[in-house]
């Protein structure tokens, strides 16, 4: 009776997300033909071919379409996107997802990992135990989880989530998004705990997106 009454006390938690809000499924639904959703993937393909790809983890209990506007501006970097939708939304569950997704994509030359939250201590954790494979990490509302090198780590966190300002022991490649918070790297609407940003969620994005992210 104990073990049913933990499982579905867990199951009741990881039911209890953050879904995807208007302007992501706006992504979703006009992009047609260049995402594609195979599996648990969703992949963003950029117009010309690329061999290069960006492999992402959300953040926990966030629905992982969320975060299709970021992925959105980087794909028109030229840089293949690659999300996945983690077991029960946490990352935890599956931190080296990424290893099935390079499998899959072969052509891929150059592999980068970003994550939000605690999607961002999965992916710095799998590219510290796999830095051969990752040629460069992005943590956003993260910080290093491992032991990957700062240098090549680019760290993007907004100025009102203290919580990751106090965890950060490196400086090297720290941006601060000012009056940013913790939720708008993803478009799921407030989170718990977490105060309202000063900026818009566009203009958020431009720190997160195409201004710092040119793997």
């Amino acid at each position: 009776m104990v073990l049913v009454g933990l499982v579905g006390g867990f199951l009741w938690y990881a039911s209890d997300y953050y879904p995807a809000q208007d302007v992501a499924l706006a992504v979703l639904a006009q992009d047609g033909d260049s995402i594609t959703v195979q599996d648990n993937l969703t992949i963003l393909s950029t117009q010309a071919p690329s061999d290069t790809a960006l492999i992402f983890y959300p953040g926990a209990k966030v629905e992982a379409t969320a975060y299709l506007p970021l992925l959105d501006q980087i794909r028109q970097l030229g840089v293949t996107c690659i999300l996945v939708d983690m077991p029960f939304r946490m990352a935890i569950f599956a931190p080296n997802a990424a290893q099935g997704v390079m499998e899959q994509f072969p052509d891929i030359q150059h592999w980068y990992l970003a994550g939000h939250s605690m999607g961002g201590a999965m992916a710095s954790q799998f590219a510290a135990d796999h830095p051969d494979q990752v040629e460069g990490l992005i943590l956003l509302g993260a910080y290093l989880y491992g032991d990957y090198p700062p240098a090549d780590t680019l760290t993007i966190y907004g100025s009102l989530n203290q919580s990751v300002e106090d965890q950060l022991d490196y400086t090297e490649n720290v941006v601060e998004i000012p009056g940013g918070n913790h939720a708008q790297f993803g478009n799921y609407g407030p989170q718990k705990g977490d105060p309202p940003a000063s900026i818009t969620a566009a203009e958020h994005l431009v720190f997160a997106g195409p201004k710092n992210l040119r793997p």
